[in-house]
């Protein structure tokens, strides 16, 4: 029994000593002290926090105009949880399409089926001169939508660029 408890507690004191270097790292990212926050986030390596500061530290580093770097980042940024990483692919896969990698985009984003990801699919497609397989993408990220969602009329707009018309909303009778 005691060494059940003693490894609770052991297992507890490495998550809080996680959050806390998570919070270091989002501390000097707010300092604009990117290299000493990439620094942090080394030692938040098979954690929790790490896919999540990796985030921030891409951010911060795409702020500072360093695209590649952010890449490099969320290209080494792994994580298990099924939340975060269709999150990581996606917006590395808008930098990807940014840098012109638009295949290596296709590719990253080749399995994924949400509404985001058929979004990010139609940019990539979009840039590749491929307006037909572009409008698809984006008619299937509307479908996934919700009427009332905040990037819809954004998607709508691109689908309109593709050539296609969005469809009309349902009224009601």
């Amino acid at each position: 029994v005691y060494g059940y408890f003693w490894w609770g507690d052991r297992q507890d004191a490495e998550r809080l000593k996680a959050s806390d270097q998570y919070q270091t790292v989002v501390q000097e990212l707010k300092a604009s002290k990117l290299k000493e926050a990439q620094a942090k986030t080394g030692e938040l390596k098979d954690t929790a926090f790490a896919a999540l500061a990796a985030l921030d530290v891409a951010k911060a580093q795409l702020d500072a105009g360093k695209r590649d770097d952010a890449i490099a980042t969320l290209r080494a940024a792994k994580t298990t949880d099924s939340m975060v990483a269709p999150i990581i692919e996606q917006r590395l896969a808008r930098l990807l399409i940014d840098a012109g990698k638009h295949e290596e985009a296709l590719g990253l984003l080749k399995s994924a089926d949400d509404a985001i990801s058929h979004e990010v699919r139609g940019d990539a497609l979009f840039a590749l001169g491929r307006k037909d397989q572009a409008r698809d993408a984006y008619n299937k990220a509307l479908g996934l939508l919700d009427v009332a969602a905040p990037q819809r009329r954004l998607l709508e707009l691109k689908l309109t660029q593709a050539g296609g018309t969005p469809p009309k909303p349902a009224t009601a009778s």
